[in-house]
């Protein structure tokens, strides 16, 4: 059976899975780290601005929405990325599959838009790993535990990628996004803004409250309390980003 140390999950959110040419560009990392003989579980978000299109498709149907219906409108952005990206791995020779929410099953509460983990079932996800198979799974969503879809709130892919991780009792989880890794400031708007290569739990959860979008606060609560590295990183390059860990020695024990 497959332990912690042959693990890995990677996200890839919604600038990561934009468009085809930009989820063959993440499909890359997936296939780097499958070459190595490393068991990879995959996350996905909704391609770039479909979650806001499907919000405002909502809205302009009726005068007032529901939660929970508003839930199992928005989720199926992922649906579809997650579907695509499979597809895309099969093509490149690596056998996936793809899974919602509620085929795991991601447990959570029924505060619908902005629900909790509860407990992740990952019988079928360490039979496929075990198998050679690359999960790839819809981030953003779960189920309660009657069946009702949910979603985690904005940033929520985040969520499901680490304690995905801390399910598998993964080595680490790796977050992909359109910078390479966490800096000083915005480095879209701050030219002088200087990448972090090591930042503990603590500093990133402050970093996070106080605005920065790298990463949600509830992440890397969970990255904490299991005390699972987290490494930030660009879908767009290959050199290391920035790791979020307990213990700067953690870099070192990364996959680069």
């Amino acid at each position: 059976m497959r332990g912690k140390d042959d693990i890995i999950v990677q996200k890839f959110g919604g600038t990561s899975v934009a468009n085809f040419e930009r989820m063959r560009r993440a499909a890359e990392h997936v296939k780097r780290a499958y070459s190595k003989g490393l068991g990879v579980a995959v996350v996905v978000s909704a391609m770039a601005g479909e979650t806001d299109k499907l919000i405002n498709l909502g809205r302009s149907a009726v005068k007032s929405t529901y939660d929970d219906e508003m839930d199992v409108l928005v989720s199926t952005g992922e649906q579809v990325s997650c579907a695509i990206f499979s597809m895309i791995l099969r093509e490149m020779g690596i056998k996936s599959k793809s899974y919602l929410g509620h085929q795991i099953r991601i447990i959570t509460d029924s505060n619908y838009t902005n629900a909790r983990i509860i407990k992740i079932e990952t019988e079928k996800l360490l039979s496929d790993i075990q198998q050679k198979i690359v999960p790839v799974i819809a981030g953003f969503q779960g189920v309660t535990p009657d069946g009702r879809i949910t979603t985690l709130g904005r940033g929520g892919s985040d969520t499901t990628a680490v304690a995905i991780a801390a399910a598998l009792k993964a080595k680490v989880c790796e977050i992909y996004t359109d910078v390479p890794g966490v800096f000083t400031t915005d480095p879209n708007l701050v030219s002088s803004a200087r990448k972090i290569n090591f930042i503990s739990y603590e500093e990133m959860v402050e970093l996070a409250s106080l605005g920065a979008k790298v990463l949600q606060i509830r992440s890397v609560e969970i990255a904490a309390r299991f005390n699972l590295p987290i490494h930030v990183r660009s879908t767009f390059s290959d050199e290391t980003g920035t790791i979020v860990a307990s213990d700067i020695n953690k870099i070192s024990e990364t996959p680069i």
